[in-house]
């Protein structure tokens, strides 16, 4: 059983950065994939960043590629997102979430634990 808290969400202005992290409980977190999803309001839940359990391989959706980064840092049992040069359309709730296995997944159904979200919103 892993649970997983996010921090970092806010308010910030187009073109500004933020950090997201997310905190998992449990002794295996070296153990799980882990991914950041984000849900805009009306709109599916949707892919955003995943990292290896080593940390050696990252993944991104096209629409952050460049700007968003995923990382990890097992001792502390924590996943980070940061995000630069923020735009008006990342604006929405956003997930951190683990899977098992050796593949990652931009399928939300593929990933067995979930946080409860942190807002973003990006507004001038």
């Amino acid at each position: 059983q892993v649970q997983l808290v996010e921090s970092g969400g806010g308010l910030v202005q187009p073109g500004g950065s933020l950090r997201l992290s997310c905190a998992a409980s449990g002794r295996t977190f070296s153990s799980y994939i882990m991914c950041w999803f984000r849900q805009a309001p009306g709109k599916e839940r949707q892919f955003v960043a995943a990292i290896t359990q080593s940390g050696g391989f990252t993944y991104y959706a096209e629409s952050v590629k460049g700007r968003f980064t995923i990382s990890r840092d097992n001792t502390k049992n924590t996943v980070y997102l940061q995000m630069n040069s923020l735009k008006p359309e990342d604006t929405a709730v956003y997930y951190c979430a683990a899977k098992g296995g050796s593949y990652y997944s931009t399928t939300p159904g593929q990933y067995d634990y979930w946080g409860q979200g942190t807002q973003v919103t990006v507004s001038s």
